[in-house]
């Protein structure tokens, strides 16, 4: 996969004008279930393929969590879209979405066990044998929690990516509501992000209502998931970073604030990564415990 890079902003129908108008856009992502899969392109997605832009293909209803294979109707949907779109590659949730043919209506979480990595490395490994491109897998955000958790989210990911060769699509506004709903340790995740593995990064915004917070796609981006992006560039340099949004679509001039602040979160990130890579590491500007003990 040819590495994505810069900020992105998913395509929406509602959005098409404005992305089509947008010069420095680094990538789109698509939802694939937003396209007919029988019918032609949307022109401003064909518009975007003749400009050059790297195009993701997004999908939410595979449903890789689930005990079941993934549907081979939809893999195939799946491969299809992507070859049209000449998309860099596909990511789907690290969720199950429907049991026995009912379907949940929502992305719910993967009990975090040793059986249900086994099954979930399984379906994502017949995804990736399916799909003319790579695989990213994204965290979700949830309200709850499977009990006795065995491991933690970022134990669990890491696991994750170990048993199969998929990429991570790691999502800090999930992040940020996981922590804030349920206590995820979110330094840990970021800690745990291998730069070798990232595919890309999503920023979306949300609400808090009552006790809870609820990643809507639909308000405006808070601090937190600024600052979780700023801890991933202050750690892994450069990442590329796609902002999210699905409905209460607002202004241009509003959209533009958003997409210079994530900008000027990678910035200060990077600017921190860049510091911290010009100064020699403590290994080397002191001797070794064992060579201090020899001396």
């Amino acid at each position: 996969m040819k590495p994505l890079a810069g900020v992105g902003l998913g395509w929406r129908r509602q959005l098409a004008h404005r992305i089509d108008q947008e010069t420095e856009l680094g990538f789109v992502e698509v939802l694939a279930e937003h396209l007919n899969p029988s019918a032609p392109l949307p022109i401003p997605l064909e518009r975007l393929k003749e400009r050059g832009v790297p195009l993701v293909l997004h999908a939410v209803s595979l449903g890789l969590g689930g005990a079941e294979p993934p549907d081979a109707k939809r893999l195939d949907m799946l491969a299809q879209l992507a070859e049209r779109l000449g998309a860099v590659c596909v990511s789907e949730h690290v969720a199950f979405v429907r049991a026995a043919g009912i379907e949940s209506g929502h992305l719910l979480p993967v009990p975090r066990a040793d059986e249900a990595l086994d099954v979930l490395a399984e379906n994502v490994r017949q995804a990736q044998a399916a799909l003319p491109v790579p695989l990213a897998l994204e965290n979700i955000a949830t309200l709850f929690d499977w009990p006795s958790p065995a491991f933690t989210e970022a134990e669990f990911l890491t696991r994750l990516l170990s048993r199969t060769s998929a990429l991570l699509l790691l999502d800090v506004a999930n992040l940020y509501a996981n922590a804030l709903n349920l206590g995820t340790d979110a330094a840990a995740v970021l800690a745990a992000v291998p730069r070798e593995r990232l595919a890309y990064v999503h920023v979306a915004g949300g609400i808090k209502h009552d006790a809870l917070y609820h990643d809507t796609h639909a308000h405006p981006v808070p601090a937190g998931p600024l600052e979780l992006l700023e801890t991933l560039a202050a750690r892994l340099g450069p990442v590329p970073a796609l902002l999210e949004r699905d409905d209460h679509f607002p202004r241009p001039e509003e959209l533009t604030t958003e997409l210079v602040g994530i900008r000027a979160a990678l910035s200060r990130g990077v600017a921190r990564w860049e510091a911290a890579s010009s100064q020699p590491s403590a290994q080397a500007s002191r001797p070794s415990s064992e060579t201090e003990a020899r001396a």
